[in-house]
């Protein structure tokens, strides 16, 4: 699956990018709400969000780079998110955090910055619907892709099936023909590609590509 990543379009002309995607093989939107303290960057809130639920027909992945994410399930729920990510970094209790992220009808994730260990979701993988790994450090599109990625899925993978689970995984950043083969073959299930995607001369046939793998 892929997940064009809307902080890469074009901000002055969002209706028609976002339409653009809605005509595409695309799997789902990728949301990423950035707060200026759990990453550098600031993005967009959730007025955003709320006008992109009557226009987008793709199910919405909320991604929140964000301190204390738990005090916003509800308003992430409100937007008719269908899948809400928190960082495992940002989650003191993240077993709770999980649970109400469900409770308010989302699916949960949980996403794990380039050096945290997939170890530590190893008492708690069994409740996730999915892991968001990011493959670069969290706050910018368009930087380099870390390369131990790989086989950090790779990893994941392997712990999900010996655990018997539907798990997902989720891989964010760097994400081109070339990084998108590998991760697939690594045994990722979706891939967030952004300015990949959005710089594209032709975005619909990168997404039809991307998908080809």
């Amino acid at each position: 699956m892929i997940a064009p990543s809307l902080l890469a379009a074009d901000f002055m002309n969002l209706k028609r990018d976002v339409e653009m995607i809605n005509q595409s093989e695309a799997d789902w939107l990728h949301l990423d709400i950035m707060d200026g303290v759990f990453v550098p960057n600031i993005s967009f809130g959730f007025s955003v969000l709320d006008a992109l639920k009557d226009v987008s027909t793709k199910p919405l992945d909320v991604h929140l780079m964000i301190v204390e994410p738990q005090k916003f399930i509800k308003e992430v729920a409100a937007t008719g998110a269908f899948m809400m990510n928190v960082h495992y970094e940002a989650c003191l209790h993240l077993n709770r955090t999980v649970t109400a992220i469900k409770d308010a009808g989302m699916k949960a994730g949980v996403t794990l910055n380039p050096h945290t260990p997939i170890s530590v979701l190893e008492d708690i993988i069994g409740e996730l619907d999915m892991v968001l790994l990011m493959s670069v450090n969290p706050g910018f599109g368009a930087q380099k892709f870390i390369e131990h990625s790989v086989d950090k899925t790779a990893r994941l993978r392997k712990m999900i099936d010996e655990k018997g689970l539907q798990t997902l995984i989720e891989l964010d950043g760097g994400v081109n023909l070339d990084t998108a083969r590998r991760l697939f073959a690594a045994g990722a299930d979706v891939l967030v590609a952004g300015n990949f995607v959005f710089s594209s001369p032709n975005p619909i046939q990168t997404i039809r590509e991307l998908k080809s793998f």
